[in-house]
């Protein structure tokens, strides 16, 4: 897909118009305004849409008026879902030059519009015997030419993290990833295997793939500049495949289990482009991957792990894996002298039970930090909902014979994860972002389609160009 911004999409040879109805409001179309509204009483409610063809009259084959509801309720989200909805209409009509006509926005929609063209135009069909190409080749808009371009590198890295989160674990090995790490250009990469892992105490991160016929990999990508603004550390959960280890999950738990490394597919989403925008920020891209597998090597409940910070963690659960692999990241990374380190993780059920599949949660031990994310979240299309991050969730993680376990009561799970993962910062403003609910939906959501969503992406890209 390409995006051309123009200063008329009215005027141009397209298959589709789209022009825009606020509820009670007419159009700037006057085949849409007689037809639509006057003789078939369309109403412009948020999502719909109406049709019509417009035989030879105008530059463009067909009007598609698009509702965007209630004028004071209208927002750059739901701008994102409408053009979505919109580029699937003409996906199914196999339309190739889309036209955006829109007016009555008392907002810059350039950067939002953009991206909801590029996620609407998603699919994962790589595997696929027959593939349907029905993509919109052209979409034309009035919009900010600089905002558009942002939009469509933030687009690129969050495709190629939904891809990549969509990939079978066959293809998305450990080493798979860390081979993607060293290809991106621009960045210094630094591969460390298992024998080198074992050098720097990871003893953690080292448990949870010992069961595997998959090596272990350790990847540290860094973007550098000439004095930078900040120094920021990003950490991707790498769990290629969990199948809960011999604390095995149920079969029908397993089935999207590939998944488990949607924060390694963000990470690595944003060191993709992040050379293309130049930020005045130092960023560390940083993966513990893995796979969790039962085989007579596995790790076991009761065994006693030390992790590189030298504390000890007793295994009351091999299915809680991701906070062992995090803990030896996160004090590799606040050891590299950064400001933040910020952490994705598709890390616990008890996250999806409090907040679904429409919101992340973050939690950290430095409040501003925190909701800057939130804000930044929120204005990026995303939603960050902060949990509490108390000592006292870790009383049910308290061990009898180490200095705590990897998991406890089912009661405040999430919480309780974010005080485990605490144990493991040092002397650094920190975040912990669990998008277990986010990163990979059933069903389509909104504009997002069934798989995997790129959570993540959008937020940490912004984040880091707005320091």
């Amino acid at each position: 897909m390409e995006i051309k911004v123009v200063e008329n999409a009215a005027s141009v040879e397209a298959d589709i118009l789209v022009v825009n109805q606020f509820e009670g409001e007419k159009t700037t179309n006057d085949l849409a305004n007689k037809y639509a509204i006057e003789e078939d009483n369309f109403k412009g409610k948020f999502g719909e849409t109406y049709l019509l063809p417009t035989y030879g009259n105008a530059p463009y084959r067909k009007v598609l008026v698009l509702g965007l509801g209630k004028k004071e309720e209208f927002c750059s989200n739901k701008l994102r879902e409408a053009v979505a909805k919109a580029i699937k209409k003409a996906m199914q009509m196999e339309a190739k030059k889309v036209a955006f006509s829109f007016e009555g926005i008392n907002f810059d929609y350039s950067e939002q519009f953009t991206m909801g063209a590029f996620i609407a135009d998603y699919k994962f069909d790589k595997y696929k015997s027959e593939k349907k190409n029905n993509h919109v080749e052209e979409v034309y808009v009035q919009a900010n030419p600089d905002l558009v371009k942002k939009a469509e590198k933030i687009a690129a890295a969050m495709t190629f993290a939904r891809n990549l989160a969509n990939e079978p674990a066959q293809f998305a090995t450990p080493t798979e990833l860390a081979n993607i790490a060293q290809d991106f250009a621009g960045l210094e990469t630094k591969i460390y295997d298992k024998e080198e892992c074992e050098k720097m105490g990871m003893g953690a991160f080292l448990a949870v793939g010992q069961g595997s016929e998959q090596e272990p990999k350790f990847i540290h990508m860094k973007y550098t500049c000439d004095n930078p603004k900040k120094r920021i550390a990003i950490i991707g959960k790498g769990i290629c495949f969990d199948s809960g280890g011999l604390d095995i999950k149920p079969a029908s738990s397993m089935l999207t289990m590939k998944d488990d490394m949607s924060g390694a597919a963000c990470v690595l989403g944003v060191m993709s482009i992040i050379r293309e925008f130049n930020p005045q920020v130092e960023v560390h891209g940083i993966i513990a991957a893995c796979e969790n597998m039962p085989s007579g090597k596995s790790y076991k409940p009761g065994d006693i792990l030390t992790a590189k910070n030298g504390k000890t963690i007793e295994v009351d659960n091999t299915d809680a894996e991701g906070r062992l692999t995090l803990a030896d990241a996160l004090c590799y990374a606040c050891e590299l002298g950064v400001d933040e380190v910020i952490d994705l993780a598709t890390l616990t059920g008890a996250c999806m039970v409090a907040l679904g599949s429409h919101a992340a949660g973050i939690m950290g031990n430095d409040e501003t930090l925190v909701h800057n994310l939130i804000d930044t979240a929120k204005r990026s299309g995303e939603k960050f909902w902060e949990l509490p991050l108390w000592e006292e969730y870790f009383d049910s993680l308290k061990s009898e014979v180490a200095d705590m376990k990897n998991s406890g009561a089912r009661w405040g799970g999430a919480s309780a994860a974010g005080v485990f993962l605490q144990k493991f910062v040092k002397d650094v403003k920190w975040a912990h972002i669990d998008i277990a609910g986010t990163a990979f939906l059933d069903k389509a959501q909104k504009e997002l389609i069934a798989g995997a969503t790129g959570a993540g992406v959008r937020t940490l890209l912004n984040y880091i160009l707005e320091q």
